[in-house]
């Protein structure tokens, strides 16, 4: 009878383990992952207090990438500002599909790149990264924080402390917190940033090095190397950049230049194409947009096929008279201008809802008195 009664009590011991491992108490996790991987973005947070278990859960790379493989994945705006009347750098977020859509400032970035200028912005997964820049009073940097969107939560990844120790960059993309540490191997500021096949590219712009603006650095978070290169074909003084079938351009004030991320190699934009990017850019789908403010602001299509340049239709002038920056979720294309001011174009329909040559498109208005200008513009998806 003392023998039943042990084996009773360890089965019991062990079935509380198993449901106090389990993500929800008698349901396989694997059931479990598509009921939580189904809840809306904006309830994350409150479901992380649920249990510690729900919050790790809900907190890792696993996650975002079960609601990736089930199109669940919701995109949100991150807008790097810096807000005129004290001059600091500040992170704001815009969910699109809210009832409310509204810009609201993020946890606050931390206070060694809250003056800086001239940093780079470039997203992978889940997380966002602000790299190099330069201050007043200090020189181009080599720094790199990194804001993961699903912790809220910012990390300052050191870099290296010398070039060349290119291959050792990264301490680990460890199982529990997902860091990994990345080196700029020339110090940068007004820099180009783009992510190319899981990789992220630092390109041109000032630095102490005389050749950094015709050089560009690429990090792997799979072999957890950065590689440095030059290439004269790399044009000075970048305004702007897109990544489109596979291929990083670059807008500079001596022309356009083209990075093949299979060959390597850099190479001269071609004119017809070159000549027509006049203002940002950004990627739907297949289709390449630029928003030309040189006369107003019009939107303009590449056609790949006869290599011409269409004109979509143009934005009031009371809605975008200012230097804007553009984001694509979708369909949509989202124009944030001046104090995050954001016009919503919906370019699969932007044809028929067209007057005398005006778009028609939905805004999204400012919510603060404070003055804003936007640095840069990113989307996460998790």
């Amino acid at each position: 009878m003392e023998r039943i009664v042990h084996e009773s009590t360890n089965e019991c011991a062990d079935q509380s383990r198993e449901t106090q491992t389990l993500l929800i108490s008698g349901v396989p996790d694997d059931i479990s992952n598509l009921f939580l991987a189904r809840v809306p973005r904006s309830h994350h947070m409150a479901m992380k207090c649920v249990s510690r278990r729900w919050r790790d859960f809900i907190s890792s790379d696993d996650f975002c990438e079960y609601r990736n493989k089930f199109n669940l994945a919701e995109s949100w705006i991150y807008a790097l500002c810096r807000h005129n009347t004290c001059g600091r750098v500040f992170l704001h977020v815009l969910n699109p599909s809210s009832s409310r859509r509204s810009w609201r400032r993020v946890h606050e970035i931390p206070p060694h790149i809250t003056f800086r200028d001239g940093m780079g912005f470039a997203v992978l997964g889940k997380r966002l990264f602000v790299l190099g820049g330069c201050g007043w009073v200090e020189g181009a940097s080599d720094d790199v924080y990194c804001y993961d969107a699903a912790i809220n939560t910012w990390l300052h990844l050191q870099p290296s402390l010398s070039t060349k120790r290119l291959g050792v960059l990264i301490l680990a993309i460890l199982a529990n917190s997902s860091v990994f540490d990345l080196l700029i191997a020339f110090c940068r500021c007004f820099f180009a940033c783009e992510t190319l096949d899981g990789k992220i590219m630092a390109i041109g712009g000032l630095g102490v090095n005389s050749k950094a603006p015709q050089t560009w650095d690429i990090y792997d978070p799979v072999t957890k190397a950065c590689v440095s290169c030059s290439d004269a074909n790399i044009v000075r003084d970048i305004e702007d950049s897109f990544v489109m079938d596979g291929k990083v351009y670059i807008r500079g004030g001596t022309g356009a230049a083209v990075y093949d991320g299979l060959s390597g190699v850099w190479k001269r934009v071609e004119d017809d194409m070159a000549s027509g990017w006049l203002g940002p850019a950004v990627v739907v789908g297949d289709d390449l947009y630029v928003l030309d403010q040189s006369f107003g602001a019009a939107l303009t299509m590449w056609c790949k096929e006869t290599r011409v340049w269409i004109r979509i239709g143009k934005l009031s002038q009371l809605v975008m008279t200012q230097q804007c920056r553009l984001v694509a979720i979708g369909s949509n294309i989202f124009v944030i201008g001046k104090d995050c001011s954001t016009v919503v174009i919906d370019v699969e329909n932007v044809r028929k809802k067209t007057v005398n040559g005006v778009m028609v498109c939905s805004s999204i208005p400012k919510t603060w008195d404070d003055t804003i200008d936007v640095i840069c513009c990113k989307s996460i998806a998790i």
